[in-house]
């Protein structure tokens, strides 16, 4: 699967969204991915997960668990664990701070692969790492199914992209001015209530 069969996807369950975005990162964006609506068909997500599962093995070999940052990265995070034939599990903020919890526990050493979603500028997938290091297992690789960032974003370790196109983003103060005059949207997680 390459980037135009991602797109495809992402265009048929009606997530390929135009307009002015507030990504989770803060930055403005024309371009907005609402992955939600391509995880909530099960055979979607299932053919972009294996075919992420299938370029995680190919790229690392075996692994023997998947961690997903909470929320957007749980439900690629699970199809792909489901599809490398791993446990899945996820960090989750607590004190500010990406943490396993609920039981989860992973053993120091485990080939661990980091699942995201969407990847802008990797600030989530680097806070996900951090955590999953801190356990004392080994990130081997990250791996998303969209990197937004056409390849620049650095996540400390290699990082596995179904698709990887360049979308423009930009700080609140440095809008160009035919986004500036569209209403903008907050679709993203990150600020909700507390």
């Amino acid at each position: 699967m390459n980037t135009d069969d991602v797109l495809d996807e992402f265009r048929a369950a009606g997530a390929l969204r135009e307009g002015h975005f507030v990504l989770s990162s803060g930055l403005h964006s024309p371009t907005f991915l609402q992955k939600n609506l391509v995880f909530m068909d099960a055979a979607r997500c299932e053919r972009l997960c294996k075919a992420l599962a299938d370029k995680i093995r190919a790229a690392v070999g075996a692994v023997d668990v998947v961690i997903s940052p909470a929320v957007g990265g749980i439900i690629p995070g699970y199809e792909t664990g489901r599809q490398l034939g791993v446990a899945s599990m996820y960090v989750e903020r607590e004190g500010g701070a990406f943490k396993l919890r609920r039981g989860f526990s992973v053993e120091p050493g485990a080939r661990v692969v980091m699942v995201e979603d969407i990847v802008t500028t990797g600030l989530s997938s680097r806070e996900c790492i951090a955590a999953i290091r801190a356990t004392g297992a080994e990130v081997v690789a990250a791996a998303c199914i969209v990197d937004r960032s056409g390849g620049k974003a650095d996540v400390g370790v290699p990082l596995i992209a179904l698709a990887s196109l360049e979308v423009p983003a930009y700080p609140a103060d440095a809008l160009p001015p035919e986004l500036a005059a569209i209403p903008v949207e907050d679709p993203g997680s990150r600020r909700l209530a507390k």
